[in-house]
């Protein structure tokens, strides 16, 4: 897919948010956003968690590795969102000295930036969504499916006006 712009991108996590509000049980996925730098990934988070009804500032997890959402009020399928900026990890172990095997485990929606850099200890993604910034600043948007789960997403996404 492309979004040619940033109304594109807030299209997009909007559908996407109707499509988490809609799942009959609550949320358990894993969702991993590839990307240069630059490429969208928080941007793209900060628009889904408006979209879900976040308020107020929406911090990038680049410094605290996490920020986390209690959308049990406004999203109640969706819960809670954790939201993870890997860039800064050096090292895979990082992730589980910082205890989020536990966060993984359990129920909500885990969104996480530079996934590559906690490879082998992240569970498998339920959704990737790749982002490549274009010559025209547009940027190409691939989905890929790792679960059933992210079948279903994907399905519901391709077919959201």
């Amino acid at each position: 897919m492309l979004w040619p712009d940033e109304a594109a991108c807030e299209a997009f996590a909007r559908s996407f948010a109707v499509g988490l509000a809609a799942c009959d049980s609550p949320v358990n996925a894993s969702i991993e956003l590839h990307g240069q730098l630059g490429a969208g990934k928080t941007s793209l988070v900060r628009h889904l968690l408006r979209a879900l009804g976040v308020q107020g500032r929406i911090k990038s997890p680049s410094y605290a590795v996490m920020e986390s959402y209690d959308l049990s009020s406004t999203a109640p399928s969706v819960g809670e969102v954790s939201h993870f900026d890997f860039y800064r990890f050096n090292d895979p172990r990082e992730w589980e000295d910082a205890g989020f095997r536990d966060i993984f485990a359990a129920p909500g929606l885990k969104l996480s930036e530079w996934p590559e850099k906690a490879a082998g200890v992240l569970p498998p993604a339920d959704l990737q969504i790749w982002l490549e910034v274009l010559v025209d600043d547009s940027r190409s948007v691939r989905l890929l499916a790792g679960t059933a789960w992210g079948v279903q997403m994907l399905k519901f996404l391709r077919s959201a006006p």
